[in-house]
């Protein structure tokens, strides 16, 4: 059994298990929970980094970060699912997964400066930068909505879009319905986005 390191607010923890539900390969893998602010949780001994998600293997060896396991999940089911093989859609979909995963981090940023900063301390300025890199990559989205076949950036950008409505109320909906219905789309042809979503 493969044991998946991760918590329930993680969009990259997310993109994840949605791979693995959609490879089929869920119920071959243990969700177990880490807590990355816990010095002595295990997690920082199976990643010396401390991030969610890792990936311990059945050997004990183990993989990280997110774009890594969704590989080897998408290896496991036999290839050129999520992953094409043929590389100007393999780029293609690299390519929007990075769009998924650094609009991810600017939001994760967002938060943490709030979270672990006191306010006297808060830089207006890095929280303004990291906004502006969410209103671009949103306008560039919504200009041209992810098509074709589901494929590891289709879900990256899901998992995005769903930590927005996580932490930031989903104040970005206004403003973009043509996103809207693409993630209302995504989400009816994937059960596996409601399936993992977390409300807190």
């Amino acid at each position: 059994m493969l044991i998946l390191r991760s918590s329930p607010p993680s969009p990259f923890g997310r993109k994840a298990r949605i791979a693995a539900a959609m490879l089929g390969l869920a119920n071959k893998i243990e969700v177990v929970a880490a807590d990355t602010n816990n010095p002595d949780d295990s997690l920082r001994q199976q990643n010396p980094l401390g991030k969610i998600p890792t990936l311990v293997l059945d050997d004990g060896s183990v993989l990280f970060d997110s774009r890594v396991i969704v590989e080897y999940f998408d290896h496991l089911a036999g290839g050129n699912r999520l992953i094409p093989t043929e590389a100007k859609a393999r780029f293609a979909a690299l390519t929007l997964q990075a769009l998924g995963d650094g609009l991810m981090d600017a939001c994760i940023l967002r938060v943490y400066e709030n979270r672990f900063r006191d306010e006297a301390r808060r830089d207006s300025g890095w929280v303004a930068y990291q906004s502006e890199k969410v209103k671009r990559v949103l306008e560039q989205l919504a200009a041209n909505p992810p098509k074709g076949p589901r494929n590891i950036g289709h879900v990256a950008v899901a998992c995005a879009l769903g930590y927005l409505d996580l932490r930031f109320d989903g104040a970005w909906r206004k403003d973009f319905p043509v996103l809207v219905a693409w993630l209302d789309a995504f989400s009816a042809e994937v059960p596996a986005y409601e399936a993992t979503r977390f409300i807190g």
